[in-house]
């Protein structure tokens, strides 16, 4: 028996139903990535073309895609990427999946790489726990004079990771090594940048579902109290930065003042502390030697 066709309007304008109803958050933003990313049809084709036949196979997919939405799986995570600082990021079962929140940490970073470069001509930049790339690549897009050395201890966000760089043209300034925090970095960098595990061990119980079953845990535990990777990060960095050089984390919004208080004791000055969209404390950067 063939399989029915409806229009693209219908089916978007369904699954949008189903969503709502199921009270996701974001139900048009949802569907109509769901329907972009398996039909190919955009935004403007949605406008201009809502008429247009969807072959039954492809519903089907739709179908399937609404319904692991439903059932909690982040939209991002079905269609298998993620935009990021305007560059498009694809994912993996052991990256995180980059959100708006970690664009605060770039933008607090930009001016002062392009300070660097204005007096240099060039600047080096260390990623610790790189994920997807998404800081590292966002940097390397913004200041053509920049390379990056980007660092994680899972071969599958390293590969991840080289996918985003090969696929957004920023390979050729990205190097990658697999290694546990600074174990196997040598050199000097002008920038040393993060967005660590800073979530409590007894706190990741208590996260949303979308976020405990689907990002990799060990991109999340920062330990019993959420601090141990700057406490990792503060007590090495200084032996790889050059002069005049910087560190740039992302923070937990109620972690400011202890996060200052483990730089600053070790003789790190803080340069600045910048606030999300949400006007929620995500990022400190601070002066070095």
């Amino acid at each position: 028996m063939p399989q029915e066709t409806k229009s693209l309007s219908s089916v978007e304008r369904g699954i949008r139903t189903r969503l709502r109803d199921a009270g996701i958050a974001t139900p048009e933003l949802d569907a109509r990535l769901i329907v972009e990313h398996l039909t190919g049809f955009s935004l403007r084709d949605f406008i201009i073309s809502g008429d247009t036949a969807i072959a039954g196979d492809v519903v089907e997919r739709l179908e399937f895609a609404t319904s692991r939405r439903i059932a909690g799986e982040p939209v991002h995570r079905i269609i298998g990427f993620r935009e990021f600082y305007g560059l498009k990021l694809f994912l993996s079962s052991e990256t995180l999946e980059p959100r708006p929140d970690t664009e605060t940490l770039v933008d607090a970073v930009l001016p002062r790489l392009r300070q660097i470069v204005a007096r240099q001509g060039v600047c080096r930049i260390l990623d610790l726990g790189t994920g997807t790339g998404a800081i590292a690549l966002a940097l390397l897009a913004e200041v053509p004079q920049a390379h990056a050395t980007a660092v994680d201890i899972s071969s599958d966000a390293l590969t991840t990771a080289t996918r985003n760089a090969l696929e957004n043209g920023l390979s050729d300034r990205f190097q990658l090594v697999q290694s546990d925090w600074f174990e196997k970095i040598s050199g000097a960098f002008h920038a040393i940048v993060s967005n660590p595990p800073y979530i409590s061990t007894e706190e990741l119980v208590t996260l949303q579902d979308e976020v405990r079953k689907h990002d990799p845990a060990k991109a999340l535990d920062g330990g019993p109290d959420g601090l141990d990777a700057y406490r990792k990060i503060a007590e090495a960095s200084l032996g790889y930065l050059e002069d005049g050089g910087f560190v740039g984390v992302e923070i937990g919004h109620r972690q400011k003042a202890d996060v200052i208080r483990l730089f600053e004791d070790r003789s790190y000055r803080l340069l600045e502390a910048r606030q999300d969209f949400g006007g929620h404390d995500r990022a400190l950067v601070f002066a070095g030697k």
